[in-house]
């Protein structure tokens, strides 16, 4: 399929978008053999997903081209398994020109960058939203088959404990990082419907070596889990998907059926890892301080004693997000 860009006298021309060259059927299981020898740039490179997942990447054979805003480490090699060449690149999600030319010959992306936490929305905007975009619009220019979209879990987190979530409810975002992911996967899917571009969205969980707190033993997703959940993002023949990335936890808060259509099968539950009793998230708000006065501005203003909190837990607390106000 071809997409659009402008001349600069307001002709239309074709750009080419490489039909994304896949490996599996639907609901196959994903063959990470199928990755060597291909080609897949990384952004956020040298964040802590970024680390594990290009040293995963490597051991498969992929050849990578990372990127982020700092130094990128070399991915981690334990010499068991074939050695890849690994471009590494500081590049700003900010600098179009630079990301297309960098995305070159590659046969999918898998962006990571971006801000990864609640902060000032105009920071977010710039960072999560103009970014993926000009993420997107590179991978469309470089004739790039895939774009593997890192989403989260809190596009949802304003939905209570006591519902199970799929991926065709409507968003409910806990804070304002929330809604700049809801606009990046709006943004895949504008790409994919409107470009021919393959976007898979991949709501993580919480990912970590252990649960931590409470929460966690709904939301944790392990390292292994993690990298199985992007292998079978990165060689589903779907064209188009979003899945949550998350453990198969036996508390869990997310339907997984949309993760299977692309053959992504969790393996492990953080109730069987946690170490006994969990603490509970860091901000949580008691009951008390919900219902005075000076808990208006706490994690579910206005919900009565005894009613289900929101998945997010203090990420959803008002608070949260005026802390981290700056204009």
């Amino acid at each position: 399929m071809s997409g659009q860009a402008e001349t600069e006298a307001g002709v239309a021309v074709a750009v080419a978008v490489a039909p994304y060259r896949g490996g599996m059927n639907d609901h196959a299981e994903p063959d990470p053999a199928r990755l060597r020898g291909a080609r897949w740039a990384v952004t956020g490179a040298a964040g802590r997903i970024g680390v594990h997942l290009r040293s995963a990447l490597h051991e498969l054979g992929v050849e990578l081209v990372s990127t982020d805003v700092v130094e990128v480490p070399p991915a981690a090699h334990a010499g068991t398994g074939p050695t890849t060449p690994e471009r590494r690149e500081v590049v700003d999600v900010a600098d179009l020109e630079a990301l297309a030319g960098l995305f070159a010959g590659c046969d999918g992306v898998v962006h990571l960058g971006g801000l990864s936490d609640e902060a000032d929305f105009h920071d977010l905007a710039a960072v999560n939203v103009v970014g993926t975009y000009h993420v997107l619009e590179a991978a469309r220019r470089a004739g790039v088959g895939r774009v593997v979209f890192a989403s989260s879990n809190r596009l949802t987190g304003s939905y209570d404990t006591d519902t199970t979530v799929d991926v065709g409810m409507p968003p409910r975002p806990d804070g304002f990082y929330g809604v700049s992911k809801v606009a990046g996967e709006a943004l895949c899917r504008l790409y994919s419907d409107k470009f021919g571009l393959s976007t898979i969205s991949v709501r993580i969980g919480s990912w970590g070596e252990a649960p931590e707190d409470s929460r966690h033993l709904h939301t944790w997703l392990s390292r292994p889990d993690g990298v199985r959940a992007f292998v079978a993002a990165m060689t589903t023949d779907v064209h188009v998907a979003v899945f949550y990335a998350v453990s198969a936890n036996s508390e869990g808060w997310w339907d997984l059926a949309a993760g299977e259509a692309v053959g992504f099968r969790p393996q492990d539950d953080a109730s069987a890892v946690a170490d006994g009793p969990l603490p509970e998230p860091a901000g949580t708000v008691s009951p008390e301080a919900e219902g005075s006065a000076e808990g208006s501005a706490g994690m579910s203003a206005g919900r009565s004693a005894g009613q289900a909190g929101p998945q997010g837990g203090p990420f959803a607390s008002s608070a949260f997000s005026l802390d981290r106000m700056t204009r």
